[in-house]
């Protein structure tokens, strides 16, 4: 089971999913490609995490434009368009009878090597396109209170090395920070970008609010998050002073509230950095007001056709 931000419950029903490989569909037991595979290889690929909601993909035009736009940054013709892959999505749902709380993961590769080494000149079949689909919804816990971050040794480089804005499978940085936190005995980590300012976390992003103001990294160092953008968006809206800037764990520290972002659980409060117990725990008043907008963003989407 899955800890912190994507901590979920069980549902026997994943057992008898149905997963799309290339167009077909296969039983979750039978489901497997290729150990020549450029992703299985080498991490050779791009993906995006999609929630389907009463029926509807959420944000579905941002999501293909982040995958389309990181498969074109890495030189990698995917083979079908935006409006097709949108189609086999929606078909792998509907196989699986799925309406309402179910999160999709599409991963596409570069496709299957002729052997295994990393020039993408061996790559001898078209992308690999994987759609698994599973019942997963964010467990509610009672007197919830927020997760606990713990700030990794582990910085997220510059983009000439590995540029952190692409969402590629590439993420063993993230993962050493993970290790780290969960050795920490934290939910989640906390990296720095190379200056030591405060970039996002290892699978989410990261806000803290300051007297009345919502602050988020440079995204410099980080994906441009599709809830992050959102977020972001709907403090514009909504009169609340939001900054992309640089700050530091320090700022983080003396911090009234703090929270993260991503496409599973929305928005999930921060009580604890590094063992320091930000404002005054259970009382996020700025996290409540922009959970409830973010619910009514979704349902303003959704009601589009």
């Amino acid at each position: 089971m899955g800890k912190g931000t994507h901590e979920y419950a069980i549902d026997e029903r994943n057992e008898r999913i149905l997963i799309n490989i290339n167009g077909e569909l296969v039983p979750r037991a039978d489901a497997k490609i290729s150990v020549f595979d450029s992703g299985f290889i080498l991490g050779d690929g791009v993906w995006e995490g999609i929630r389907l909601h009463h029926g509807k993909l959420a944000f579905i035009d941002q999501h293909m434009k982040r995958l389309y736009d990181g498969a074109k940054a890495l030189d990698m013709d995917i083979g079908i368009g935006p409006d097709e892959m949108v189609d086999r999505i929606i078909d792998t749902c509907r196989a699986n009878e799925m309406i309402d709380g179910v999160h999709i993961r599409l991963m596409v590769t570069r496709g299957e090597k002729a052997t295994p080494y990393q020039d993408p000149r061996v790559t001898i079949s078209p992308a690999t396109i994987v759609i698994i689909a599973e019942h997963k919804s964010p467990i509610k816990r009672d007197n919830f209170d927020g997760i606990e971050l713990f700030t990794s040794h582990v910085r997220r480089g510059y983009s000439d090395v590995q540029d952190p804005k692409l969402n590629t499978h590439s993420k063993l940085n993230c993962i050493f920070a993970c290790i780290q936190a969960a050795k920490a005995g934290a939910d989640e980590s906390l990296m720095l970008d190379p200056h030591g300012f405060v970039a996002t976390c290892n699978s989410t992003h990261f806000f803290i609010v300051r007297e009345g103001e919502v602050w988020t990294s440079s995204g410099d160092y980080c994906l441009d998050g599709i809830t992050r953008r959102n977020v972001i968006n709907l403090c514009k809206a909504n009169g609340i002073p939001v900054f992309e800037r640089n700050f530091t764990l320090s700022d983080v520290y003396g911090a009234e509230e703090a929270f993260v972002t991503g496409t599973f659980a929305g928005l999930t409060p921060v009580k604890q950095v590094d063992g320091r117990v930000l404002g005054d725990v259970g009382d996020n008043p700025m996290i409540e007001r922009l959970q409830g907008l973010y619910i009514d963003m979704i349902e303003t989407e959704l009601s589009h056709d």
